[in-house]
């Protein structure tokens, strides 16, 4: 009897102290949301011995450490901005930044921009030595030698220092305005006032040109053999003197161009906004020209001269885009070229014909041409453009038209044997032969499903895309929506599934490019594949050979979120992260066999103590008859006898990122996950399909029979049911809000409310109107509001507005770049002319979504009181009770 008194004081004592344990887990406060540590920057050394990560919280300083091949952390600094490997894997350089706090308590002193510190640089040797240097301004390290060039910054002192990074060697060279390494050779060239300069540690310092005057936008050649400049001897002349020079073999400079030369249209210029690039092959030197910049008349004053501007039906360009791409068109170049050994120049671009597109990193003979401007204003309404496309002759500069008005522009392979192009109105893929001009299709709807299975708007569906092309243009490799297929440019084979099983196990196929500079595909060698599981929303990598078809071998794949890579340049040491909405994204050190895996970061800890949370994947029938999926988020004390408060939060489909980690973050447009479900509530994210004309219906359709599955579980309190969405979104809620009464509050970001008046109305942020939204995007209509006037209507939620029972939360501000804020307003106005409870949170100046800090915070503490509030029966703010009048804004938060 005493033997079983014990065993249940244990039982219990266990019990007890499980429970206990359990809730003495903290709800996360904003503090520690903004304080969260991300990894924003990892990088590896070429030979894959160390590591390097950066953790930044949201707010404050930010962190670099730096790891061994075993998982031990060898150094770390704080606080720091940026870190890279020399290509020794010998060196790591780390930029410091001054305290976030010491920054800011100067600030408020008002210190003067002399007396605030500087960055630093460091110069870590890996075997443990440090050398610090101070008041950095900038600095450029060698990719081919453990050579470093810098300047610090001062008013006073424009001295460039350039030294090995052992510090054995050194020297400087004064008033430097610009200097850089050549990519694939240890030479550094840089410019004064007179001169431009090289450098090399065997042979010193060489003058390649020396003149009173400008000298800029200098650029070598892969290997440091070529350079090339602008110079002009006038600085006041800059915007039309600027001739270009040419040196070579470290020889003195000579004149390659100038405005006198013939080659240009008549009244043009070199310019300095174009870039200065050569051929890999070093063979041509690629330049911008333009047309003379013209001159305001300066015989006027500014009050005597008015200041209108003039829209015209037919221009091509809307006039809002023309103003926002204003200052980029102004500083617009047309691409020429010089053939360094015949001494030929050609303008390739002109106003006409504007876009150049070479092969072969420049080396082939023949280029395209392009242009859209004859087609440029069905685009207002169509949300795409067609294009007139030229080949160019890159030895004569002849060119000769091979298309009108295609429906997409061409590519080319890596060698530029072929262009190839999708055409989204047949959903088929085509190449032609640069050579001969023939053309090839090589898919059809009938043979191959390129395009997106999944498109529900009303529009073409965009393809798949591409793997890339094998060595020699011999093949390309296309992908469907599970497997990577090889095809015959020519189209005289049939296309092989390399990948063979994606479509039958549901795995969506993607090839890994781990070395960015390849540029082709060497099937000879084996691939690593990222995948994707349609029916477990995990992921994996694989190891595929694509020498013949074969299922490609599993290498690491679960239930988790997996991401690109990155490998070390010469060896086969990999970083790379996995997550789960439990598990964080830590770094991991592994090999391209991912047999043994090593953890290196530890932002994992930051969790511990705190009440976090679970994602579930759920499934229902829309009322329309569509399985759906979604996923549900819970606390990680959920007790299924409870009742708990809901938020649902959704924009179109999200269950694929079941397993996405969703970093603790003041988020700029939605809830943060973790904090809410840290706080006690139930996340449901729905997906959402829709039927063109009819989003609001269809979102409808979607999201409440997925609720009330929900509630039919049992521990939802169905009083206690909230809503919140942003743009896109925004929109959805604030149209369920007029069809039902379920929802205690909604908060509703940057939404229209009033599809007649924004389908007239521009997207500031791109100076374009926003019709074809309607029309063929997002919006989702299908036709102008004079065909389909009802399907305007029906959708707009402003115009059943007196049936809104719902307290509204909205959020949009007067930057809005794309979606108009007057949309808030009207919506805002409506309610209060209703007298129905609404707030506006206007973030001034703000775009599409606060993105200041302060305002971002703000945002997310206002949203969490309004559903504390409705949902939690917490007190009302002032800022809700009382309001914060204009008069106070500046001295009161209302909190």
């Amino acid at each position: 009897m005493r033997y079983l008194k014990l065993l249940t004081f244990f039982v219990c004592l266990n019990v007890y102290c499980g429970v206990s344990a359990q809730e003495a887990k903290e709800a996360m406060t904003f503090e520690e949301m903004v304080g969260w540590k991300r990894i924003t920057e990892k990088t590896i050394s070429n030979d894959g011995k160390w590591v390097a990560c950066k953790m930044e919280p949201w707010r404050g300083d930010a962190s670099i450490f730096v790891y061994n091949s075993k998982g031990e952390q060898t150094a770390s600094f704080q606080p720091a901005a940026h870190a890279e490997f020399s290509v020794s894997s010998n060196y790591l350089l780390v930029t410091k930044k001054p305290e976030l706090e010491r920054v800011e308590a100067l600030k408020l002193k008002k210190a003067k921009e002399e007396d605030m510190p500087l960055d630093e640089l460091v110069i870590f040797h890996l075997s443990g030595e440090r050398e610090t240097i101070d008041s950095l301004k900038s600095y450029k390290l060698s990719e081919s030698a453990d050579w470093i060039a810098y300047k610090r910054n001062s008013k006073s002192d424009s001295t460039l220092h350039v030294r090995s990074l052992d510090g054995t060697k050194e020297v400087q060279f004064a008033d430097v305005k610009e200097f850089n390494f050549a990519k694939k050779g240890n030479i550094l060239y840089y410019t004064t006032d007179s001169c431009l300069c090289t450098y090399t540690p065997e042979k010193g310092s060489s003058i390649l040109f020396e003149e009173k005057g400008v000298i800029k936008k200098a650029a070598f050649d892969e290997t440091g053999n070529k350079i090339a400049f602008l110079y002009c001897p006038d600085k006041d002349s800059t915007r039309t003197q600027f001739a270009l020079y040419l040196s070579e073999n470290n020889a003195p400079a000579h004149l390659v161009a100038d405005r006198n030369r013939h080659f240009m249209p008549a009244g043009w210029v070199i310019s300095e906004n174009g870039d200065l690039r050569f051929s890999e092959n070093s063979e041509r030197l690629f330049f911008g020209t333009a047309p003379e910049p013209k001159q305001k008349d300066t015989t006027v004053l500014a009050e005597n001269r008015p200041n209108v501007q003039i829209w015209k039906w037919d221009e091509g360009i809307q006039y809002t885009q023309q103003v926002y791409n204003k200052e980029k068109d102004l500083k617009k170049t047309y691409t020429a070229v010089y053939n360094i050994g015949n001494n030929k120049l050609f303008q390739l671009a002109n106003v006409e014909i504007p876009v150049l597109l070479t092969a072969d990193e420049g080396n082939a003979p023949l280029a395209l041409l392009s242009t859209s401007k004859p087609y440029d204003t069905e685009q207002m309404w169509e949300g795409r453009t067609r294009y007139d496309i030229y080949t160019v002759n890159m030895e004569t500069g002849e060119r000769t038209q091979i298309k009108k008005a295609a429906n997409t522009n061409m590519r080319f392979s890596p060698k530029g044997t072929y262009a190839y192009w999708y055409c989204q109105q047949d959903s088929s893929w085509y190449t032609r032969g640069m050579v001969d001009g023939k053309e090839y299709r090589l898919t059809t709807p009938a043979t191959f499903a390129a395009w997106d299975e999944d498109n529900d708007v009303p529009d073409y569906p965009s393809p798949h895309g591409l793997a890339g092309w094998t060595a020699d243009d011999r093949n390309l490799l296309i992908y469907d929506r599970y497997d990577i297929w090889k095809f015959d440019p020519t189209a005289e084979t049939v296309p092989v599934n390399l990948t063979v099983n994606g479509r039958r196990e549901q795995l969506s196929y993607r090839l890994i490019r781990l070395d960015k500079e390849q540029k082709f595909v060497d099937i000879t060698k084996p691939q690593l594949l990222l995948a994707f599981n349609e029916k477990t929303k995990g992921s994996g990598y694989y190891n595929a050979y694509f020498s013949a078809p074969k299922a490609p071998k599993t290498l690491l794949a679960g239930n988790f979120m997996l991401k690109t890579p990155v490998k070390a340049k010469h060896s086969d040491a990999i970083i790379y992260t996995s997550e789960t909405f439990e598990q964080y994204p830590d770094v991991q050190l592994s090999d391209l066999s991912f047999k043994k895996s090593i953890q290196l970061t530890h932002g994992n800890k930051q969790q511990e103590g705190l009440n976090w949370g679970t994602a579930e994947l759920v499934s229902w029938i829309s009322l329309d008859g569509v399985p759906l999926e979604g996923v549900v988020y819970k606390p990680e004390n959920f007790d299924p006898a409870k009742k708990y408060p809901v938020i649902v939060n959704f924009y179109e489909r999200n269950s694929e990122t079941l397993y996405a980690y969703h970093t603790p973050e003041p988020h700029r447009s939605t809830i943060d996950y973790h904090f809410y479900t840290s706080n006690g509530y139930i996340i449901f994210n729905p997906d959402v399909r829709y039927v063109d004309g009819y989003p609001g219906e269809s979102c409808f359709n979607c999201v409440m029979p997925g609720i009330t599955a929900l509630i039919a579980k049992g521990y939802v309190n169905e009083k206690a049911i909230g809503a919140q969405g942003h743009s896109w979104g925004g929109y959805q809620v604030a149209y369920l809000a007029t069809r039902t009464n379920l929802f205690a509050a909604i908060e509703s970001g940057a939404p229209v409310v009033n599809m007649f008046s924004a389908y007239g109305g521009i997207r500031w942020g791109s100076g374009l109107n926003r019709s074809f939204q309607y029309e063929h995007g997002q919006s989702r209509i299908g036709g102008t509001i004079w065909d389909s006037p009802l399907q305007y209507m029906e959708n707009s939620p402003l115009f059943t507005m007196d049936k809104v029972e719902t307290p509204i939360l909205i959020m949009h501000n007067d930057n809005d770049g794309h979606v108009p804020w007057y949309q808030g307003i009207e919506y805002f106005v409506a309610l209060k002319r209703l007298q129905k409870p609404v707030w506006l949170l206007n973030y001034t100046g703000e775009v599409h979504w606060p993105l200041r800090l302060a305002n971002r915070i703000d945002f997310q503490k206002r949203m969490f009181q309004f559903f504390q509030h409705y949902l939690n029966h917490q007190p009302m703010p002032h800022w809700m009770n009382e309001g914060v009048p204009a008069v106070d804004q500046e001295f009161e938060l209302g909190y």
